[in-house]
């Protein structure tokens, strides 16, 4: 969860000892300047410009033989190296080993294309697959596919772990290097290889804009007094989006609600305290964060600083493990203040805030300037947001994606096709689940699909049969969202 990112500012031409102090220093007075620049962190502005200053002058020497080292090996490699160095290649490098000495998932330095990805993010406009990630260990981490996207219309899930891209190892590659061959233009294809549990697979996915909308709505098909509402992402637009949501749903005659934020990243933290100051009473918390050096501060509903939006009907939220971040905030909120129940899965986690400020030149430093904890004082860090009532999805949602390039038939032995049998299986097909073999039973099943959805009847899997499957089975997960109906059935009986 982010602050809004600072402007950029002009490049300028430095000597690397000059560029780098003017890093440590900003980094120091940059918590100052940002948190002051955003409403969001009410901290009186002198004491802690002077507390900086004093903190400054006091690591003064000790700064200034560290960064010495730093200029003297800088001179050594350009000066003395067998092969001419590109003086930007090494402080990049500086930077970025800087900030990924921390050793913290969230905090790294960016470069200028880097950080014109992470506006269009916070803007809800970029071309790409539609995915937070994260880095983990030798892996890239599925945080969660954003609703719509190609990510998602692929079948990847939170917690897939990404291997390779195109081909390429993941392991030594920055988070943010990753990032970079994972996007890409509209109409482009990245190929991504991926660990689930315990099975690997690969997918083929076709990038595309990432729908800039990120509440959707509509009224319940079965019950039209119940409206549902999925959030997406904590953008920019957010906040407005939800607030026409709820008032063209209402003006259409829905009474109780379904909140969805379900595999939803993340966002803005201004935004995600906007939208919480709708369902919470003014003067209850929202949420508190400890800031260091600071004593923790609470933020309370607030009508003239968040917006008088407000809504009192009956809801529930959906939550799962893809709910992260800003919509962690939202649950704690919603829960501890306003009492709305959380129906779904454990949230995933993350309980830190990041903000970014600009460095000399055109890059960026994106960071973790504290925590988060929810309206009572909880931090849910790697814990997560427990909820209400917890249901699972079905089985079948998890079962993995059959490769169309494949081919699958009678008498091969597989984990693939023990995978095919399941999804079989979950169709209503009379075949075992648990098999590895692709059996008579397999066979049989495959051509009365095939009949059924009037595909060349063969008995072997591969081409339009493997994608015809798996929109089969993306219908069935719709059809079958355990969560939802739950949710529904809650909300008729209040």
């Amino acid at each position: 969860m982010e602050q809004e990112p600072q402007n950029k500012k002009h490049k300028k031409k430095v000597s690397l000892l000059v560029y780098i102090t003017s890093l440590i220093i900003m980094l120091i007075v940059g918590v100052v300047g940002t948190l002051s620049f955003s409403r969001l962190m009410d901290i009186n502005q002198e004491n802690t410009a002077q507390e900086s200053a004093q903190n400054t002058d006091a690591n003064s020497t000790s700064q200034s033989t560290e960064l010495k080292q730093i200029d003297e090996l800088y001179s050594i490699l350009r000066t003395n190296y067998f092969e001419e160095v590109d003086s930007e290649v090494l402080i990049e490098g500086a930077l970025e080993g800087m900030a990924g000495a921390i050793g913290d998932p969230y905090t790294a330095y960016l470069d200028a294309s880097e950080s014109t990805s992470l506006q269009e993010d916070t803007q809800g406009e970029f071309e790409g697959i539609g995915a937070e990630v994260m880095k983990e260990g030798e892996f890239v981490r599925i945080v969660s596919p954003i609703t719509g996207s190609p990510a998602e219309k692929a079948g990847l899930q939170a917690n897939d772990k990404i291997i390779a891209i195109d081909g390429e190892s993941v392991a030594d590659l920055s988070l943010q290097e990753a990032v970079a061959l994972i996007r890409g233009p509209k109409n482009s294809e990245v190929e991504l290889s991926l660990q689930r549990s315990e099975d690997e697979f690969s997918v083929k996915i076709i990038r595309d804009a990432i729908p800039v909308e990120s509440v959707v709505y509509e009224l319940d098909k079965s019950d039209p007094s119940i409206g549902y509402i999925q959030i997406t992402n904590f953008n920019r637009p957010t906040y407005e989006e939800l607030v026409t949501a709820i008032e063209e749903l209402d003006s259409k005659g829905a009474e109780k609600y379904v909140f969805d934020v379900r595999g939803n990243p993340g966002g803005l933290l201004d935004i995600a305290l906007q939208m919480s100051n709708i369902f919470v009473e003014d003067g209850k918390p929202l949420m508190q964060s400890e800031i260091r050096g600071e004593d923790p501060i609470i933020y309370t509903a607030d009508s003239e600083q968040y917006g008088s939006f407000k809504f009192d009907q009956k809801a529930v939220l959906l939550i799962d493990e893809g709910s992260a971040s800003a919509s962690e905030i939202l649950a704690g909120a919603m829960s501890e203040s306003a009492d709305i129940p959380l129906i779904g899965q454990t949230t995933f986690g993350k309980g830190t805030i990041q903000n970014v400020v600009p460095l000399t030149g055109n890059g960026e430093v994106k960071y973790t300037t504290g925590k988060w904890l929810t309206a009572k004082g909880t931090w849910i860090n790697e814990k997560g947001i427990t909820p209400d009532v917890e249901i699972a999805m079905p089985e079948y949602q998890s079962l993995l994606l059959i490769n169309s390039e494949k081919t699958y038939k009678s008498d091969d032995s597989s984990d693939e096709v023990k995978n095919l049998n399941a999804v079989l299986n979950a169709l209503g097909y009379e075949v075992d689940k648990t098999s590895s073999l692709f059996n008579e039973q397999t066979v049989e099943a495959v051509k009365s699909f095939q009949q059924e959805n009037e595909i060349d009847v063969d008995g072997v899997v591969t081409g339009a049969t493997s994608n015809t499957l798996v929109e089969a089975l993306r219908t069935l997960i719709e059809k079958n969202d355990t969560q939802y109906n739950e949710a529904i059935k809650y909300l008729q009986s209040k």
